[in-house]
């Protein structure tokens, strides 16, 4: 049945206090920890999460980085922004992708990725460690799949994800994250607006298991009422949808409950990719005003694969021709995977089951390949 009301849509999804306490409790042996900007950091892990049910191994230096292990002693030129695809997760220390470009240029490469992080709070990081000693002349910004857009506007990504969470890691309390963080919004115009983190203390993610609370905190999001009406929640701000729609022309009817659902996925889809073309060109200036070169790595899941290798249109044509209107250096990994795609007798299903744990191995060697000569 379908919750009739946003605050029954969000009474569904809450974490219980068990699942906070567990995340905030430094004694247990946590995937990650609470970071007051950015929701959270990882911590060194050993999961059984590898290829054919193996164990990864990842570690972390005190600094915050991924250990590195290829030509370690050397000076680092080259850091590495994003999600789980740059942290790699599901691959162990020396099998990530920055290890095998490492060993391809002969030089260290850090790795900066945090799994779950969005386009945005991967900006965030580069900031934070960008002024430090760890700064390099290079960054590399990996942006995944339509989700990292998605994850850019996200005020609290547990609500986008928690059904997924529990399906896939029910009883696992030590995965537990996707806690709120900054994120943006798009202002008048179309300019960037950055928000902050208003649960930036352990005491205030304790509210996250209170209905009550939850509910006049995000009751009036504009990512919870897309979500809500995607759901088939009757009681949403319809007027805001319609809104969104005329200013992103997105032609979109909401003239019933399932066109309704429609139309806000297709307004969630263009408003997040508007915000992450707004962040990438934040990311370009910072880069710009302190002398280093920016590339951004496009990265892609198995269904996106898949349909590229059909012959769908891809989601993100906007963004490959905003970058190349702006002249900011890219990878398109999923271009590359079409043109190695053609060199098998698969279908485009077999050809991703390939990859589906592996595919960092995949990127290290097309990314390598492809533009090595550009970070040389």
């Amino acid at each position: 049945m379908k919750p009739a009301s946003v605050r029954e849509f969000l009474s569904s999804l809450i974490p219980t206090r068990e699942e906070v306490e567990t995340f905030l409790d430094p004694r247990r042996p946590n995937w990650a920890r609470f970071d007051p900007e950015l929701g959270y950091t990882l911590r060194d892990n050993i999961l059984k999460d590898g290829v054919d049910g193996s164990r990864t191994i990842t570690s972390y230096q005190k600094t915050g980085e991924r250990t590195m292990i290829s030509y370690a002693h050397r000076p680092c030129r080259i850091n590495t922004y994003g999600d789980s695809f740059t942290q790699c997760h599901q691959a162990s220390d020396g099998e990530t992708w920055q290890e095998y470009l490492a060993a391809h240029l002969g030089e260290p490469i850090r790795n900066f990725g945090i799994g779950g992080y969005g386009t945005y709070q991967a900006y965030r990081r580069m900031l934070r460690e960008e002024a430090t000693p760890r700064s390099a002349e290079f960054v590399i910004l990996n942006i995944w799949d339509l989700d990292d857009y998605m994850r850019s506007i996200d005020a609290w990504r547990w609500l986008r994800v928690a059904p997924w969470f529990r399906a896939n890691y029910l009883g696992h309390l030590y995965m537990f994250h996707a806690n709120p963080w900054v994120h943006v919004r798009l202002g008048q115009g179309g300019g960037l607006v950055e928000k902050k983190n208003h649960f930036n203390t352990p005491e205030s993610l304790r509210n996250l298991s209170n209905l009550d609370y939850v509910y006049e905190h995000f009751k009036d999001d504009l990512v919870v009422n897309l979500l809500a009406a995607q759901a088939g929640v009757a009681q949403v701000n319809r007027s805001e949808l319609e809104g969104l729609a005329k200013t992103l022309n997105v032609k979109a009817d909401f003239t019933s409950a399932e066109a309704t659902a429609e139309a806000a996925r297709a307004v969630h889809i263009e408003y997040a990719l508007r915000a992450g073309m707004r962040v990438i060109e934040k990311a370009e200036a910072f880069a710009e005003a302190n002398k280093k070169k920016l590339m951004v790595l496009l990265s892609f899941g198995e269904h996106s694969v898949a349909h590229a290798c059909e012959g769908r249109p891809r989601f993100d044509q906007s963004v490959l021709e905003f970058l190349r209107a702006k002249s900011i250096p890219f990878v398109d990994s999923l271009a590359r995977h079409v043109e190695d795609f053609q060199s098998f007798k698969l279908t485009p299903q077999a050809y991703v089951k390939r990859y589906t744990s592996g595919t960092t191995i995949r990127a290290a060697t097309t990314f390598s390949r492809s533009r090595s000569r550009t970070l040389s």
